[in-house]
């Protein structure tokens, strides 16, 4: 198999490679050769060095086998972008995580706490929400929704405007302007909700630093960082290498909702999705990876401080709680148990309560197509899996990855 990594021995850095070969033997046999997967790509690494790459299954339907530079639809994985984004921005002093949002938008000068209506009743005159910090939107703590989680009258609206894809739909101050005038599910600080507030954050980033978001990635972490191939959209002439993309229907294959070569991200979008608009490569966002392992720095190019990324990897919910007493969102792209958050990741906190195999401070965060990375400090290992089945709930498959990865160390650190 061709690889687009320079790969080390496994062996050298603390893995057993017939351990490690379990993985390929795994997928293919419980996910691409059963359908439940059209395709499946993954590295491992440590020490910022591959030390396994394994790629299966075809670019989609009646298309060729799996290219090594295959484009997926990262989704949620661009959230950690765009929190350091917005970190590279704090560093600078041109904001603080205090500060309230509506010093860059005042739109959200008058916004209201959920108190009634919705559907075809307007919405009951609410309390005043207090101020957004831009700590709580990176925390989703701020009282936003996504219409995805599908459990209340405020995720309606949403879904009725469709915020969770703006991308052809509205610009970056009709994205805002949408959300002032909606309800907030809760005070900000005193709850926790998988949402829209990173695409809020993304605005900010704009308004902040005068630069579209991509722009904006391109110039400050994309350039630096060699990554070349991560976009909001598809470069013209690339969408032969964009995979389709499928949804999960039950007891069926998975139904095509997306073809590559013919996808509407070939075309120009009127909004950079900074909470999931992004597509790129395992090799991209490879690097991404490795530069948080390495404290925010890779090659010589930093991008951020490690003392600002420690505080971006560490828990910041109230009383160092989990995930499962302060949640309340039917989906996420983390567990809950063991699970606390930061700004921009989840992170683990108590491995015994995970049930899997993991690192005190191991953080992580995935996409809706079912794609995932995780960076444990602690033992050096970084893993991307690239994908293209929506929702990510669909299958323990994280999990999966990440027990057989864990079964093949050898040398721990711990």
């Amino acid at each position: 198999m061709t690889t687009p990594f320079d790969m080390a021995d496994p062996a050298t850095l603390g893995f057993d490679a017939g351990r490690l070969d379990r993985l390929s033997a795994f997928l293919q046999s419980s996910y691409v050769d059963t359908g439940k997967l059209p395709m499946t790509q993954l590295v491992v690494a440590r020490d910022g060095q591959p030390v396994y790459y394994d790629r299966q299954g075809r670019m989609g339907e009646g298309r060729e086998d799996l290219r090594d530079d295959a484009i997926f639809r990262i989704a949620s994985m661009t959230k950690p972008l765009t929190s350091v984004a917005f970190m590279q921005l704090v560093e600078q002093c041109k904001i603080a995580l205090e500060d309230p949002v509506t010093k860059v938008l005042p739109e959200f000068a008058d916004l209201k706490i959920y108190a009634g209506g919705g559907g075809s009743v307007p919405f009951a005159p609410g309390q005043p929400a207090g101020p957004i910090r831009f700590v709580d939107l990176m925390t989703h703590m701020s009282g936003l929704t996504y219409g995805l989680q599908n459990r209340t009258n405020i995720d309606s609206i949403y879904r009725e405007h469709n915020l969770d894809f703006a991308r052809s739909r509205h610009d970056s101050d009709g994205f805002i302007k949408i959300l002032a005038d909606l309800p907030l599910e809760f005070a900000p600080g005193q709850g926790w909700n998988y949402s829209v507030a990173t695409d809020v954050l993304g605005v900010c980033v704009e308004r902040l630093s005068g630069l579209r978001l991509g722009e904006y990635f391109q110039q400050h972490i994309f350039g630096p960082l060699g990554i070349t191939d991560t976009a909001f959209g598809i470069a013209e002439g690339q969408g032969d290498r964009l995979v389709d993309a499928y949804q999960y229907v039950p007891g069926k294959p998975p139904a095509k909702i997306d073809g590559g070569p013919d996808s509407k991200l070939t075309q120009d979008g009127r909004f950079d999705s900074g909470g999931g608009g992004l597509c790129g490569t395992i090799t991209d966002y490879h690097r991404f990876t490795t530069m948080l392992l390495n404290g925010g720095e890779l090659e010589g190019a930093r991008i951020l401080s490690p003392k600002t990324l420690r505080l971006m990897r560490t828990n910041h919910l109230p009383g160092g709680a989990d995930l499962t007493e302060m949640s309340s969102s039917l989906f996420s792209e983390s567990n809950n148990a063991g699970t606390g958050f930061g700004l921009g990741f989840a992170m683990v906190i108590d491995p015994a309560q995970t049930l899997m195999p993991s690192s005190v401070g191991e953080f992580y965060w995935g996409g809706a197509y079912s794609t995932a990375f995780f960076v444990d400090p602690v033992e050096a290992i970084t893993m991307v899996f690239m994908t293209q089945v929506y929702p990510s709930s669909t299958y323990p498959i994280r999990r999966q990855i990440k027990t057989l990865i864990y079964s093949a160390l050898t040398d721990s650190r711990a």
